[in-house]
């Protein structure tokens, strides 16, 4: 369906009220959980899927629901995520009141701090997004994997005379504490929300999945800024949406939870309604092997759902040589543009662009970041080597873990990362 397709019940014109909504792309975290991947970039400039970047699926999402007003905040190690913003997202006209515009932390306001909570970074920004005058702010995570139609959920929000909408997805209640997590009524409203609760409640009726918050909001716009302005002022506040401004509205004002599975955009073969945190080393290895499969969870292929990001002039992968010692082949894997396979053998792998892999390599299970480099006779399993790393002639990852943990970062499930510098250390 598309957005000229969506009205609500009430026969809402809900293109329009797309473009009176305003998105604002929390852009600012650094993921630590993801280990010596972040130390020089905020997690949502981390590459993923062979091409993209992960902000780049938010950013997606907001065009193809035909929001086209959107500021990304930023703050840690920025530098990547701007220009990556700056060089693939400069499309949209300025003259037809569309942008996405580039908000840092600067200290804007009166104690001169850097963003404290997600609620305080869009309140230090309160003045720009007030001259935007949305009706509706649609606020939303830079960091996660997912396909959705947000004015499917901005239709519910209208239709329910909501104040505020919040995103839910069931998980394993064993994971549940890493989330918001919510109790609601037969009509959808929240009765309760706990921000990472340590006993999180369990859905009525299931004993093993929790009601989660996936850090997706919309809000009537003047009510937001009343609750940013009154959140400012109070010293015990963390000013964060999860663990204050939510919950602190629950029983005051009309507060409802959209289900996931009814904006998710899915195409006729698909099993699940796709979001992924990738934000720790084995998520984020696993997400990128899944799209190895045949059939993957997530479809890039989607025409009518299309994935945009930097285009890069890239020539053609290749692969050369093949004799009987060494044949250039890859299996069950992603090549993304500029890599070389010569006369190596890559299997159930994930290549980004500008790749080489010399003769008598193997590299299997594995995700190579931009411009690995494999020195020949290197064999390469299960693991994730980080961008712009030459791993040296002869050696091995992934094959005795206690060597690898003693010279990398292994995970407990068996993930080796690799950076260029763990291999320079390798030397001194």
């Amino acid at each position: 369906m598309t957005p000229l397709e969506r009205t609500t019940g009430a026969g809402v014109d809900i293109p329009r009220k797309l473009r009176r909504t305003l998105a604002l792309v929390l852009a600012g975290g650094r993921g630590s959980r993801l280990r010596d991947l972040t130390d020089w970039h905020a997690k949502p400039a981390i590459p993923f899927a062979g091409k993209f970047r992960i902000i780049d699926f938010a950013l997606s999402n907001c065009i193809n629901s035909g929001i086209r007003r959107i500021s990304v905040l930023t703050q840690y190690k920025a530098h990547s995520l701007i220009q990556h913003i700056q060089r693939g997202w400069g499309f949209l006209r300025g003259e037809f009141n569309e942008f996405i515009e580039l908000l840092p932390a600067q200290q804007r306001t009166e104690g001169e701090n850097w963003y404290r909570g997600t609620a305080d970074a869009v309140f230090q920004n309160l003045d720009i997004v007030r001259r935007h005058a949305p009706d509706y702010v649609l606020i939303l995570a830079g960091d996660h994997v997912y396909k959705m139609d947000y004015g499917k959920m901005l239709a519910e929000h209208i239709a329910k005379d909501a104040a505020v909408t919040v995103a839910c997805i069931e998980v394993p209640l064993s994971k549940a504490s890493d989330f918001g997590v919510m109790s609601v009524d037969d009509a959808g409203n929240i009765l309760r929300f706990d921000e990472k609760p340590a006993n999180p409640m369990p859905v009525p009726g299931r004993s093993d999945v929790a009601l989660a918050s996936m850090g997706i909001y919309i809000f009537n716009a003047d009510l937001l800024y009343d609750l940013l302005e009154k959140d400012a002022r109070l010293a015990a506040s963390q000013h964060d949406f999860g663990r204050d401004l939510i919950p602190a509205l629950v029983g005051r004002e009309t507060v409802i939870a959209h289900r996931f599975q009814n904006s998710c955009v899915m195409d006729g073969g698909a099993e699940e309604a796709y979001w992924r945190d990738v934000g720790t080393v084995d998520a984020y290895w696993e997400a990128n092997i899944d799209l190895c499969r045949v059939t993957p969870a997530l479809n890039m292929y989607d025409e009518n759902w299309p994935i945009w990001t930097d285009l890069r002039q890239n020539p053609p992968a290749k692969f050369v040589f093949d004799s009987d010692d060494r044949r250039g082949t890859a299996v069950d894997s992603l090549i993304s543009g500029g890599c070389v396979v010569s006369g190596a053998l890559v299997r159930r792998s994930l290549l980004f662009s500008d790749v080489r892999v010399n003769s008598f390599c193997v590299v299997e299970d594995s995700v190579l970041l931009p411009g690995v480099e494999l020195g020949r006779h290197s064999r390469i399993r299960r693991a994730i080597i980080d961008s712009g790393c030459s791993i040296p002639t002869d050696l091995v990852v992934g094959e005795d873990p206690v060597l690898d943990a003693k010279r990398f970062f292994r995970t407990e499930k068996g993930i080796t990362l690799v950076t260029q510098r763990m291999l320079d250390n390798l030397w001194i």
